[in-house]
């Protein structure tokens, strides 16, 4: 949906001046409404011991980790990069949660040697661990309300997490380790807005903890219910309602765990920066073919999201077009790939864009540069930060020919034995 009034506003005077000076296309973020958000979580969950963990993921850039961490907030990491960025930042020990799938031996080790916080994806994981964790925590499969995801895979298709009908054999085998304290895991929902659904999925996750502690006479030191919190892409849809979901949430846990209170943690990315967030890009094209095209100097390389998920929905805006000035026409915007799929809209109705206007596309904040790419020698647009003092800081710089041919080998360098005339050929099946 289009950015908040407040980042509009600050925006407004200064986008024409960016624009020439950087040059487009750009990412920029609103540090102010980034921690506005996070402040607003921490808010809602009162006096019960919460954590919010940043999901690095979503934009893994250091000038907006660092803000998050001086606020309070952990950070969420999913490889050892990842947690080295983590650790380029100042986070420390529990400030850390990492959460992997198929993890190999070096990278649990990375995440153990860190005192980060640990999620075993799967028993087989714990069972290579040659040292566990202070805490040992499991990865709860999709399942009950969490089982309907498309992003996520039903309980039967997901790759994530052990299947609830497991998880006390994966913690007695825990036990017989001689671990002593637990966390449980369970990623309830992708994208959620509905705090219903949300609330539902969290319950489900409850229970499975309670289900556990009972089995084994355990107690479990935190439970952490994901991320997957949604916000409003389209023009009138209506935000995620978090203070009914925290209030939900500590009922529930003080209805399953009555002599105690379980720490609650989230792993959040889109929901905190997602809508604070803008790709800004200009018109270099205007066509008439079946369709009326527009085409803009940013491409699916600097956005992924409308061209990757079917039905994705960014909102588009022209900022130096009055409303009424021009026409309504209906068009699609594109990009420079040599892809179909490079689109940033279809058949969506904009006052009639033309050669050199400048265009916003909104809730950028996450998943937008992080999952960029180089394909087709399309590179990465720079990223800058709004701060909270209204200074424009570039905190990325645009991609260039040295970036993208960095990792080449002008000269090659053999690796391994060479293959000698005389070596025998191995026979087909062999």
């Amino acid at each position: 949906m289009p950015v908040s009034e407040s980042f509009a506003a600050r925006l407004a005077p200064i986008i024409g001046d960016l624009a020439e000076t950087c040059g487009t296309p750009f990412h920029i973020y609103d540090a102010a409404g980034m921690l506005a958000t996070h402040r607003a979580m921490v808010a809602a969950f009162g006096d019960w011991p919460f954590r919010q963990y940043f999901a690095v993921k979503a934009l893994p850039n250091p000038a907006v980790l660092s803000r998050l961490l001086a606020a309070g907030s952990g950070l969420d990491c999913s490889s050892p990069v990842e947690l080295q960025l983590a650790r380029a930042v100042g986070a420390r020990g529990e400030q850390v949660v990492f959460t992997s799938n198929n993890t190999v031996a070096e990278e649990y080790a990375a995440a153990r040697i860190a005192g980060a916080l640990i999620t075993f994806d799967d028993p087989a994981h714990l069972a290579r661990a040659e040292h566990l964790p202070e805490v040992v925590a499991f990865r709860v499969a999709p399942h009950g309300a969490a089982a309907g995801s498309t992003l996520m895979g039903g309980a039967g298709q997901s790759k994530f997490g052990v299947p609830r009908g497991q998880l006390v054999v994966a913690y007695r085998q825990a036990q017989a380790r001689g671990a002593t304290r637990f966390g449980i895991h369970g990623m309830t929902c992708a994208n959620e807005r509905d705090a219903g659904a949300a609330i539902r999925a969290a319950r489900d996750l409850v229970a499975a903890a309670a289900e556990v502690a009972e089995a084994l006479g355990i107690a479990f030191d935190y439970v952490n219910f994901g991320g997957g919190l949604g916000i409003p892409y389209r023009p009138g849809e209506a935000a995620f309602d978090f203070p009914a979901y925290a209030a939900a949430t500590r009922e529930m846990l003080s209805a399953a765990f009555p002599g105690s209170r379980p720490r609650v943690l989230m792993e959040c990315g889109r929901y905190v920066t997602g809508p604070h967030g803008v790709l800004v890009a200009r018109v270099v094209n205007r066509m008439a073919k079946e369709r009326q095209i527009v085409g803009l100097d940013a491409s699916m390389s600097a956005l992924m999201r409308p061209g990757f998920y079917r039905g994705a929905y960014h909102h588009i805006t022209l900022p130096f077009v009055a409303l009424g000035g021009r026409a309504p026409v209906t068009v699609d915007v594109v990009g420079s790939l040599c892809e179909n799929i490079d689109r940033f809209a279809v058949d969506r109705s904009l006052p009639d864009p033309r050669v050199g206007d400048l265009v916003y596309i909104h809730d950028t904040g996450a998943h937008g540069h992080a999952m960029g790419f180089t394909y087709n020698g399309r590179l990465r647009p720079a990223e800058l930060l709004l701060t909270e003092a209204g200074e424009v800081l570039e905190i990325r710089r645009a991609e260039t020919f040295a970036d993208y041919t960095g990792t080449l080998r002008w000269d090659p360098v053999a690796v391994g034995p060479a293959l000698h005339e005389t070596s025998p050929i191995p026979a087909a099946g062999a």
